[in-house]
């Protein structure tokens, strides 16, 4: 097993670590150096530095951005790998093994369809998806940790008792990490103990809740999804603003020296 690979699964043995989500090369060497144990890769905010929105990058277009961020650091990675970007298990199964290929140290693999009318996969497919993506990596023989994710809350069925069914079992199905995006404060005791002793990620993308709150509630992960990424283009969105509606320059003060963070 690849060093990277045996501290991400180590990490995830006991206590709670942050796991912030960069977006391209910088970013991920700035919270790299900023002490951050591990990193995930963001879907949304790779998207829109092609100009794109969220869940609109091809396979490839991930495949390569992965095997980038990898790469760039020598910390853990997680992969964002959306929905494994195919429908059916066998697809998903050759998608993962594609990705786990990449140097990345995990893996997460989602519910959802992207049909707003049909937003999550049946529960039997939900379920046969991460049984491929699990035999996938346990056929690659590189370790990669597998995280299955349960979309309700994120594609507006926000039922925790399904949600809870669901993830119990993708921990069956061989899922290392279970996790629900946009869950509540009040939901997250709930799912813990339902997948205990099985590790959880909790997204916080809002402030609604502390590191100490999250690691009190028995909490592993915590990561930022897209939410780094929005409050760097939300600088950038408030001062080209300012410069096209005032012709005025005031968000320019008080910056930080970039060149510094890489050593210049």
């Amino acid at each position: 097993m690849d060093d990277r690979v045996a501290r991400f699964h180590r990490l995830h043995a006991e206590g709670c670590f942050v796991m912030p989500n960069p977006w391209d090369v910088g970013s991920a060497r700035a919270l790299e150096d900023m002490g951050f144990q591990a990193l995930a890769t963001t879907s949304a905010g790779f998207a829109w530095t092609l100009g794109r929105a969220d869940n609109h990058i091809t396979l490839d277009d991930a495949l390569t951005h992965l095997e980038t961020m990898a790469a760039a650091v020598s910390v853990p990675l997680n992969a964002d790998f959306e929905g494994g970007f195919a429908v059916e298990p066998e697809g998903v199964g050759v998608n993962v093994g594609r990705a786990v290929q990449t140097g990345i140290s995990g893996v997460s693999v989602e519910d959802s369809t992207g049909d707003p009318d049909d937003p999550l996969y049946e529960f039997n497919l939900a379920v046969e998806r991460v049984a491929a993506a699990r035999e996938a990596i346990d056929a690659s023989g590189t370790g990669v940790l597998l995280t299955a994710r349960s979309e309700g809350f994120v594609v507006g069925l926000p039922d925790i008792d399904e949600t809870i069914r669901r993830l119990g079992a993708f921990s069956e199905a061989g899922a290392d990490c279970l996790y629900a995006p946009r869950i509540g404060k009040e939901h997250v005791s709930a799912v813990v103990e339902a997948v205990a002793p099985k590790p959880v990620n909790l997204l916080i993308n809002a402030p609604f809740m502390t590191f100490a709150e999250a690691e009190s509630l028995g909490v592993r992960r915590i990561s930022v999804g897209g939410t780094l990424a929005k409050t760097a283009w939300n600088g950038l969105l408030v001062a080209a603003r300012e410069i096209s509606e005032s012709g005025t320059f005031t968000s320019f003060q008080g910056l930080p020296d970039v060149d510094g963070l890489f050593g210049s």
